[in-house]
């Protein structure tokens, strides 16, 4: 008898379908897998520069207000040619309020604290904190001293950095500002959030002031009083 014969039964085929060929041949897609990964680090990259640039320019913007309020200090006070200038209190209040207005994008009171001091002579010719305002939120007291520090004698040496030290002429007096603020973040990377930034100024008196003291016209004037931490003016 004959063997029959077992039917026989076609190959599988091994080949790869055509659209998966197609797929592995494809570089259509390369450059947006490409951005998929590198889009975090650019964009990350980005913002860390846009933070360190406003850090920088905020740096920048309270060191103007530093000079602005020393300024305007040094020339306020009563138009009388014939007489020394008397300063009151309502000329140190809008020495602050146009600190207020310059740095008002920053919260300059809110964040931070502006104070100004008359540095002056004391009668033993030694260097004297004579009066002393402030104003904002931030709880920084001066640096360099406070109100009545070297009233007497001369071992006060003057406003200022350790051996660099503003002193103040006989007859004259220097408007010495310290200005501190806390900077705030403007992007997510707040790896500068929180840092105090600190800058001084410093501006002699521009004519002949009665140094004697702030006087106060009438008796109502606020006091911009050193004790009170508030970004609020002064009532």
């Amino acid at each position: 008898m004959t063997e029959a014969k077992r039917p026989i039964r076609a190959a599988t085929s091994l080949s790869k379908p055509a659209w998966a060929s197609r797929l592995i041949e494809s570089t259509s897609g390369i450059a947006l897998t490409e951005f998929a990964f590198t889009a975090p680090i650019l964009l990350s990259l980005g913002l860390m520069g846009a933070e360190t640039a406003n850090y920088m320019i905020t740096h920048m913007q309270i060191s103007q207000v530093a000079m602005q309020v020393a300024d305007n200090a040094s020339r306020v006070g009563e138009q009388d040619v014939l007489l020394a200038r008397k300063i009151y209190e309502d000329d140190v209040n809008e020495a602050f309020v146009g600190a207020e207005k310059l740095g008002g994008r920053y919260g300059i009171f809110e964040n931070g604290r502006v104070i100004l001091s008359s540095l002056q002579q004391n009668s033993d010719n030694g260097q004297w904190i004579a009066w002393q305002r402030c104003r904002g939120a931030l709880v920084h007291d001066s640096s360099y001293g406070v109100e009545g520090d070297g009233e007497t004698g001369t071992g006060f040496p003057g406003m200022g950095e350790s051996g660099r030290e503003i002193t103040a002429a006989a007859g004259t007096a220097v408007m010495f500002v310290e200005v501190s603020y806390t900077y705030q973040a403007l992007t997510p990377f707040d790896y500068l959030d929180g840092e105090v930034i600190n800058y001084t100024a410093a501006f002699n008196v521009r004519d002949s002031r009665d140094l004697s003291q702030i006087y106060d016209r009438n008796g109502t004037s606020p006091v911009a009083d050193c004790n009170t931490y508030s970004a609020d003016r002064p009532s």
